[in-house]
């Protein structure tokens, strides 16, 4: 099968996610910015995947628009969990 970087990026992107979702809840005790973290993060694989398996270029598009709103909602979590609020 042809090797497909948004895949393997998106993927080892959705364990890093993991990783720090576990982190957040084990060792800072935060639960609520933590799971919206892992939704978004790991969803961006999800619709990776789903536009690869798109049925039109269209569909694709659709899908692949998707994952990228969810990769820029990302940067705004990591804004708001790499600082401490008072």
């Amino acid at each position: 099968m042809k090797e497909n970087v948004l895949l393997e990026k998106s993927f080892a992107f959705a364990i890093r996610v993991v990783k720090a979702y576990k982190y957040l809840v084990e060792d800072k005790k935060e639960s609520v910015l933590s799971k919206q973290f892992l939704r978004s993060g790991t969803s961006i694989g999800a619709n990776a995947e789903e536009a690869v398996g798109g049925q039109s270029k269209a569909d694709f598009v659709s899908k692949i628009s998707i994952a990228y709103k969810e990769a820029r909602n990302k940067i705004l979590d990591k804004t708001f969990t790499s600082h401490e609020l008072p």
